[in-house]
């Protein structure tokens, strides 16, 4: 084995695609054949090596991304085999952040699917170079052509068969490789470990000629080489082919595919193979560009082992006996064990403990990790999910991950008074674990609500807080998480004025509300830079300008968390805003009165007015729901939809099944699972994400 010090001969992979498509399937037959596992673990027995959360194993999905490093062919790879439903769509996004390419697998039945395209959009949003290997394709409607070409037409993409398959559904016998014109198929004895390759026979021979012609017309284009050796009729050498297909992948310029059957054992090495020669090295990628701290700029991160330390914690796993787990991807330098770190988004020294090397749920210890490279820390006491961890020699924050907001809530309440303490502190982990997951104290109701993406989410969550935990709690009903804004435009000044322990507090705010709607789209950028998700602009940005320094930044800062802790807090109902752009005008500054306190407490009592005055309404969240039934169910599953408000946007019919999109509130979905598998005899399946907020009628 080279030593993966040397960046070349290391990747760092992800394997990504729609629930069921056989992403954990296909890393099962990766690890076996590269010799990391023994024996070939299914997710029907329960048995997946990835998969190794009790949860994952009941339900036959994954949950968590797991990750893992095996070898092949001197080469180092790291895989993380991410969840394909949409619920736990936060593990997907967070691992696409830290890695350098990826492995989109395709259903060859049901080509692209909703969160196939989920997927794919995170992958773009980050850069990242991909393959496709287009599985189950001994399956009753397989079709590998039309799966690529629904890649093409729903993306864009510019797609390149590298291999052909022989045969599909249950003729599906192997694959031909059009980049050395042989055919492959794999010995079922052994189960695909031996490899029999021969020369493509004649009556395939035409499909495999105009296959490679069309390969070789899209990387000629890009080659002068190449395409002098096309256009004059001679060999293209293999290694020339290869270097190319490579370099046109990192760039993103095509996506090659590939075609198998993960379950029969059927193509897995020639992807293996694909993903070394393909797919890039950690330094083949472009630098990350991180925020330096104390100069106020961005800087160029290059990925070299001898810079200085940087490293981004893209997972926080909690285990029992060693605490947190900080999944870790360097970016520069090398960290060891003992050493002391710097925590820079949290300002804290952070000391090095263990470093391991993570094999799903078990691991090795290592000295060291170094640029490039992926591992688990353990001993960092504040560092959460994207966190920086470097030096205070050079504090750049690298850039961190944004989530969606939850959509769906329940109440939890402790067994006992003694219970109170476990759950909280069970919360805390699974929240600093999760960034999707969040949880909160109830003003009104004295009530402690838990929010999550999906019905599914939530339920993970709490069994895992029952059964792994052992906490005894009673959970309420799912309730929809609303939203408030408003309508209108309005002004206010609020005038502030209380004597505490014989002082004088005074501070007066005058605050702007608009709805953003009625922005531009430059100031609607301007108004979304000053908080995660929210819209808002508040005298310490945009908003009132301090010419003359009279006063002082911590009054600014008083107003901004009047602001934002009014706005989380709602107007009406106590649920947080959203698409408020909100201006403080003028600060009413005495520097013998005016206070901290009486700033933040001026300016949270001027928001909730000039909220009242601006029309406020409640907002509901609106979901959009992917169908894939039958065809001849399709009707039923259309009518249960609409009969709960839904609004069918388009039909798309595919070789086999029906995929049907529709928009529906999230309030009328809750049991939706139940009521669609008994019209359909279990055979239809869905999956929903957020959309948007929209006027709930009628208010609560």
């Amino acid at each position: 084995m080279k030593d993966t010090k040397d960046m070349k001969y290391m990747r760092n992979i992800g394997i990504m695609a729609h629930v069921d498509a056989g992403k954990t399937t296909t890393t099962e037959r990766i690890l076996y054949y590269t010799g990391k596992i023994h024996c070939i673990g299914e997710i029907d027995d329960g048995a997946a090596t990835m998969d190794w959360m009790a949860q994952e194993q009941d339900r036959g999905i994954t949950i968590q991304s797991a990750a893992t490093t095996t070898y092949w062919k001197d080469y180092q790879i790291n895989i993380i085999d991410t969840p394909g439903h949409v619920d736990f769509t936060a593990e997907v996004k967070r691992s696409l952040r830290v890695l350098d390419g990826a492995v989109a697998v395709i259903c060859a039945v049901g080509w692209v699917q909703p969160q196939t395209e989920t997927v794919w959009n995170q992958a773009n949003e980050f850069h990242v170079p991909r393959i496709c290997f287009v599985n189950k394709m001994d399956r009753v409607g397989a079709d590998f052509f039309g799966a690529m070409n629904d890649v093409k037409q729903k993306f864009g993409a510019n797609t390149v068969a590298v291999q052909i398959p022989i045969g599909a559904e249950n003729k599906f016998e192997g694959i031909i490789d059009l980049i050395k014109m042989k055919e492959f198929r794999f010995d079922p004895k052994d189960e695909g470990e031996t490899i029999l390759e021969s020369d493509i026979a004649p009556e395939r021979l035409e499909q495999a000629n105009e296959w490679r012609e069309k390969l070789l017309d899209e990387v000629s284009a890009c080659n002068d080489d190449i395409a002098e050796l096309y256009l004059e009729g001679k060999v293209i050498p293999t290694d020339l082919l290869t270097a190319e297909i490579r370099r046109a992948t990192i760039a993103r310029e095509i996506v090659p595919f590939l075609c198998g059957s993960a379950r029969k054992n059927t193509g897995v090495q020639p992807l293996i193979d694909a993903i070394v020669d393909y797919l890039p090295a950690p330094n083949e990628v472009p630098p990350t560009i991180g925020h330096h701290v104390k100069k106020d700029e961005n800087h160029e991160v290059v990925c070299d082992v001898n810079g200085n330390p940087l490293g981004l914690v893209f997972k926080i796993q909690y285990d029992k006996e060693a605490g947190s787990l900080c999944y870790i991807r360097m970016y520069s330098g090398k960290f060891k064990v003992g050493q002391q770190v710097y925590n820079v988004a949290k300002k804290k020294r952070e000391r090095i403990n263990r470093i391991l090397r993570m094999h799903s749920n078990k691991s090795e210890k290592m000295d060291s990790v170094v640029a490039g490279d992926i591992a688990v820390i353990i001993g960092f006491k504040f560092a959460q999910t994207g966190d920086t961890i470097g030096n205070e020699g050079l504090p750049v924050l690298l850039e961190s991950v944004t989530f969606p907001e939850p959509v769906i809530s329940v109440s939890i309440e402790p067994e006992t008074v003694s219970d109170g303490d476990k759950l909280r502190e069970t919360l805390d982990i699974l929240s600093k674990e999760d960034p999707t997951f969040t949880h909160k104290d109830d003003a009104e109701t004295g009530q402690l609500i838990i929010s999550g993406m999906g019905e599914l989410h939530l339920d993970v969550l709490v069994t895992r807080m029952l059964q792994d935990f052992k906490v005894a709690a009673r959970v309420g009903k799912p309730q929809v998480t609303y939203r408030e804004s408003v309508t209108g435009i309005a002004t206010h000044t609020e005038f502030f004025e209380k004597v505490l322990g014989g002082n004088e507090n005074t501070a007066g705010v005058t605050l702007e509300v608009k709805p953003v709607s009625t922005l531009d789209d430059q100031t609607k950028a301007l108004y979304k830079a000053y908080g995660s998700n929210l819209y808002r602009c508040v005298a310490s940005g945009a908003g009132l300008k301090n010419k003359d320094d009279k006063i002082p930044l911590e009054i600014f800062e008083a107003v901004e968390n009047g602001i934002t802790n009014s706005y989380n807090s709602g107007i009406n109902y106590g649920y947080p805003c959203t698409d408020i752009a909100i201006t403080v005008t003028n600060i009413q500054y005495d520097e013998l009165t005016t206070t901290v306190f009486a700033a933040e407490a001026c300016a949270s009592a001027a928001f909730d007015k000039v909220c009242e005055a601006a029309t406020p309404e409640l907002l509901e969240p609106v979901m959009d729901v992917e169908i894939t039934s039958p065809k001849e169910f399709v009707g039923d599953a259309m009518s249960q939809i609409t009969q709960r408000g839904g609004l069918i946007s388009s039909l798309e019919s595919k070789p086999s099944i029906e995929l049907v999109h529709a928009e529906a509130p999230m309030s009328k979905m809750f049991g939706f699972s139940t009521s669609l598998r008994s019209v359909t005899q279990g055979r239809a399946s869905f999956s929903m994400e957020f959309s948007h907020f929209q006027v709930k009628k009628g208010g609560l």
